[in-house]
């Protein structure tokens, strides 16, 4: 009877690992915190990386890969005299057309004189043919009173206006204006973005691997210490002996 109380005894005074509190968090919590801010950040970043890489894809789309494509020329509005059809800072693509298939109604950019590189982008408000099949067209600015004084031979047109994009005309000058240097810089700034992507990515990696070797560490140290609290802990016998 004896030996049965002492083992109760024993079992009574154990002591019980304990449990983690209600409304504490673990000591993997702050990890967890950090690895949902940095998963979510990462994807921030590439979702603003992939969104400035397709901008400057379309760009590039619109203002020379189409304009090459189709013999089209990209031109910048600079006046008000198209208000507010085509405000200033507007760009317009003006592709070649045949001049007997231009018609009243339609926006046309012509060299202000033969030759010369000056060009306007009007609105063709009248056609005058003469006896010999030719034809000159008078234009005139939706914005203006009065049409413009000099009527538009053949020769002067360059083309009608194909589509228009607001706000963009400004970019094109610079893209355009721009060519001696800018495809150069062009090209390092999308190398140095391809490297700085690989470096992360590279980075990030070696994190997530490093972390994931901490954490199988822990896990093998964890269960080492279990087996070895196992294995000295004293046997929960219920002993009894004869009264």
């Amino acid at each position: 009877m004896s030996a049965h109380l002492a083992d109760v005894r024993r079992t009574r005074g154990r002591r019980r690992a304990p449990s983690p509190a209600a409304g504490h968090a673990s000591p993997s919590a702050p990890t967890a915190r950090r690895s949902t801010l940095g998963a979510v950040l990462r994807a921030v970043g590439f979702g603003l990386s992939t969104g400035l890489v397709l901008l400057v894809a379309g760009l590039a789309v619109v203002l020379v890969v189409v304009p090459k494509a189709t013999g089209s020329m990209p031109l910048s509005v600079l006046t008000q005299s198209m208000e507010p059809t085509l405000p200033p800072g507007t760009l317009v693509v003006v592709r070649p057309v045949a001049v007997d298939t231009i018609e009243v109604g339609d926006v046309v950019t012509y060299q202000i004189a033969s030759g010369q590189a000056a060009v306007v982008t009007h609105r063709v408000v009248g056609i005058a043919s003469s006896s010999d099949g030719g034809r000159t067209f008078t234009t005139k600015g939706d914005n203006n009173d009065v049409a413009d004084p000099r009527p538009v031979i053949p020769a002067q047109v360059r083309g009608t206006v194909w589509y228009s994009l607001p706000a963009l005309g400004t970019v094109n000058q610079f893209v355009n204006g721009s060519r001696s240097w800018l495809v150069p810089t062009a090209a390092v700034l999308l190398l140095g973005y391809g490297a700085v992507m690989m470096t992360a990515g590279t980075v990030s990696t070696v994190r997530r691997r490093r972390r994931r070797a901490a954490r199988r560490r822990t896990s093998e140290r964890r269960a080492a210490v279990a087996r070895d609290a196992t294995q000295h802990a004293p046997a929960d016998g219920s002993a009894t002996s004869a009264a």
